[in-house]
């Protein structure tokens, strides 16, 4: 199945939990999300980032999405990954983890891809779902 919609995110800089961190200049950084669309609900998450802050990096983060997917309640957990080259990112991946799917979304498997544009956050997930007995 694939659908799409938008999402609203809040993001939080933190504190590096320990010194060798901070001093290595990683960023650490709280996600605040509302989906729309036919996925609807909030995520929760934590990034971890490095690189120049404005051109060049890396993030991955972790997020838990709980709420209605179709019309069908429960959460799930996602990772993130992407590189950021000369301002425009690459290798952007955001996979469901395997599991954690919970309530009507158990066995939950997919991939979400974002799309940025005029500042506006747009999704297009990909799932599949185990066929109910």
């Amino acid at each position: 199945m694939q659908v799409h919609g938008e999402f609203d995110v809040k993001v939080t800089p933190m504190q590096a939990d320990n010194p060798p961190a901070q001093a290595a200049g990683l960023a650490r950084l709280s996600l605040d999300k509302q989906y729309h669309g036919a996925l609807q609900g909030s995520g929760q998450g934590e990034m971890l980032a490095g690189g120049d802050g404005k051109q060049n990096g890396a993030y991955v983060a972790v997020e838990k999405f709980d709420g209605q997917l179709d019309g069908r309640h429960g959460s799930f957990m996602l990772v993130h990954h992407a590189l950021m080259d000369g301002g425009v990112p690459r290798d952007w991946m955001v996979q469901i983890i395997p599991g954690s799917g919970t309530g009507e979304l158990v066995g939950i498997s997919g991939r979400l891809r974002i799309e940025i544009s005029d500042g506006k956050h747009e999704y297009e997930l990909d799932y599949a779902l185990p066929e109910s007995p």
